[in-house]
């Protein structure tokens, strides 16, 4: 099922899979509607000869010039999409291109075009000339046609001006933020504090590992964590996972690791492998992580030298503000995982510390005199610690507090502004760093 899953994210996050199904369904209305004139007893093209009463040659050169614009247009659409994709990657990050591909209007409007070609083909072949019963147009079909070549030119223009929007920084932004927002919603649904760690769990487990070799090179883009409980209950031995769901795994490198001395069995492989799926990149809808990592990315590409964009990053910093606020109000699952009160699973899952250094700690790094970018990371940490009263969390929005005034205290120029950010830093580090959990 986990295979499935993350197979079934590939196929709709794709380029293809919504205009193929496009095709499909226009074909299929061609065929039907080609069928209907044979079903309507009125002869459509002599009761209303100015909406049905094309001739053979005239609905054959009409469906023809339709076919022939509309796959030229497509070709331009796919072309200005790559065109898109390209300024994107180069002026964002290339871990964006997922978001653009999985686009949901561009599918539609590339397969409206793809489709309309699709159908007018099917009704080409069904138009014949000559007098008598031999002839046959099929004139709701080839009028059908005619709507679908105006549906066409206003999808034209709507894909222009989305196209337009879609490449805007706070357009992307704010997709990546959507889609990380709803990873959120789904792997931490519940609005509660971290559970204290379990450090106990660890004495019941042996100090001796038996390693489970991974089978296929690539990310780690979903587990089957029913599977693995399974599997361990099944086995009667704790499965410790050597790596979570983004990491990167080499062929033949450990995956798992079973406990006790005994090695793990060809079908301890198979079946542990059997819970993992592999991917060539990340994906967002397992991995919160990989979403931040892109918002993060999109910053750093705005602070480097070459682009200077500070309005940008902050624009950032929001986004990442809203996904910190909502983190730090959720429960973040214990890595230990137990069974009728035993131990079955060590899961190598993100824990709120890991999710906060992401965020910040590379933005704060490059933000360096940017002053208008490290107050809004103040500001983001603040909002982040006003979402928690969890004493632990706010303690590590603290130290990141802390990071901002280290930042702020490198620059050289401006000492009085400099000042103020290090001494609100300091004031916020304390105020989080002596919360009491409410």
């Amino acid at each position: 099922m986990t295979k499935l899953r993350a197979l079934w994210w590939r196929v709709v996050g794709s380029l293809w899979f919504v205009p193929a199904l496009m095709v499909i369904g226009a074909v299929l209305l061609a065929g039907g509607l080609v069928e209907a004139e044979t079903l309507v007893e009125v002869k459509l093209g002599e009761r209303w000869p100015r909406f049905f009463g094309a001739a053979a040659d005239g609905a054959r050169g009409m469906l023809q010039a339709i076919a022939g614009s509309m796959i030229t247009v497509a070709g331009v659409v796919f072309s200005v999409t790559l065109v898109a994709l390209s300024l994107a990657a180069s002026q964002y990050s290339p871990r964006v291109l997922r978001a653009f591909m999985a686009d949901r209007p561009t599918q539609v409007v590339l397969g409206t075009f793809v489709g309309i070609f699709a159908y007018c083909l099917v009704v080409l072949r069904t138009i014949r000339g000559g007098d008598g019963d031999a002839a046959f147009v099929p004139s709701i079909a080839v009028s059908a046609g005619l709507v679908l070549a105006f549906v066409g030119i206003g999808l034209l223009v709507f894909f222009i001006h989305h196209l337009a929007s879609s490449i805007e920084a706070s357009s992307i932004m704010g997709r990546v933020g959507a889609a990380t927002l709803r990873a959120v919603d789904g792997l931490f649904p519940q609005e509660v504090g971290e559970p204290a760690e379990e450090t106990r769990a660890l004495e019941t487990v042996g100090e001796t590992w038996a390693p489970v070799a991974a089978r296929e090179t690539g990310y780690i883009v979903s587990v089957d964590d029913k599977g693995l409980l399974a599997l361990a209950r099944a086995r009667g031995r704790v499965v410790r996972m050597e790596h979570g769901i983004g990491d990167f795994v080499v062929a033949g490198r450990p995956l798992a690791s079973l406990d006790g001395r005994d090695a793990a069995s060809e079908q301890d492989e198979t079946d542990l492998n059997a819970c993992y799926s592999f991917g060539r990149q990340r994906t967002i809808e397992q991995d919160v992580g990989f979403g931040i990592q892109q918002l993060v990315d999109i910053g750093q590409k705005a602070l480097s030298p070459g682009i200077n964009d500070p309005t940008t990053a902050i624009m950032c910093v929001d986004r990442l503000t809203e996904i910190m606020a909502r983190l730090a109000r959720r429960r973040i699952e214990s890595p230990y995982r137990r069974d009728e009160g035993r131990l079955r699973v060590i899961a190598a899952g993100p824990s709120f510390a890991h999710l906060v250094e992401l965020a910040y700690a590379e933005l704060r790094n490059d933000a360096r005199g940017k002053r208008p970018v490290l107050r809004r990371l103040l500001w983001s940490v603040e909002e982040a610690g006003a979402s928690t009263g969890d004493p632990v969390r706010r303690r590590v929005l603290a130290a990141h507090a802390r990071g901002i005034a280290e930042a702020a205290q490198r620059e050289t120029e401006a000492p009085q502004e400099r000042d103020e950010i290090v001494a609100a830093a300091v004031r916020l580090a304390q105020r989080l760093a002596g919360a009491e959990e409410r």
